[in-house]
């Protein structure tokens, strides 16, 4: 399975990362070994010393597709999670600034923990759904499936221009405003609407 993320695709956060609006969707690739393993702490690695938090919307795609029309798109998924792009904002920043590709900073082993449970699509109101990140109990993000620059089924569309897309092969569509550090102790908590699906002790 592949671990496809979607970078930039909130206004608030590009503008807080000092990035350009993409006029197409950004994307970059994790290993399936950045899959954390179920209820499993999340040890923050040696090779970092910022390690932030990006809490963001997951879809599974359920079959198999290519040069999918975006107005099929929404045919090629039916279930959404909750998960976190750990990024290693000091690694990430130097390799910025040597015009270097920055995976180094975002593909390590464990960097993108996934809720246990996905929801069925069927049962959400994809046209106004909206998701938060709670650190130690205080909400540090909060989302709307409407502020996306580019909709899921756009970056659907998109993505399969490029490569097959798989069963079980997971999407990361974006993460707000509100990005932030994360330091041992601490407790991170994501929900999709009131439903908490996320719950990831920082070691």
């Amino acid at each position: 399975m592949k671990i496809i993320c979607i970078g930039r695709n909130y206004a608030k956060h590009a503008k807080e990362m000092n990035s350009p609006l993409p006029t197409e969707p950004v994307f970059f690739m994790k290993p399936d070994t950045a899959i954390l393993p179920k209820n499993n702490p999340f040890f923050i690695p040696d090779f970092t010393k910022d390690l932030h938090y990006e809490g963001e919307l997951v879809i599974k795609i359920k079959k198999l597709g290519k040069n999918i029309a975006e107005r099929y798109a929404h045919e090629y998924y039916d279930e959404i999670g909750f998960g976190i792009d750990f990024t290693a904002r000091d690694l990430q920043k130097k390799c910025k600034e040597n015009g270097l590709p920055w995976e180094i900073a975002k593909s390590f082993e464990h960097s993108a923990p996934i809720g246990p449970k996905f929801l069925k699509k069927k049962d959400l109101d994809m046209d106004n759904l909206e998701f938060k990140l709670l650190k130690n109990g205080e909400e540090v993000q909060h989302g709307n499936i409407n502020d996306m620059i580019f909709s899921i089924d756009k970056i659907i569309a998109y993505l399969s221009q490029f490569m097959t897309l798989k069963i079980g092969d997971l999407i990361f569509t974006g993460t707000p405003e509100g990005v932030g550090p994360v330091q041992i102790g601490d407790t991170l908590e994501g929900f999709i609407g009131e439903e908490k699906l996320l719950n990831l002790r920082i070691k």
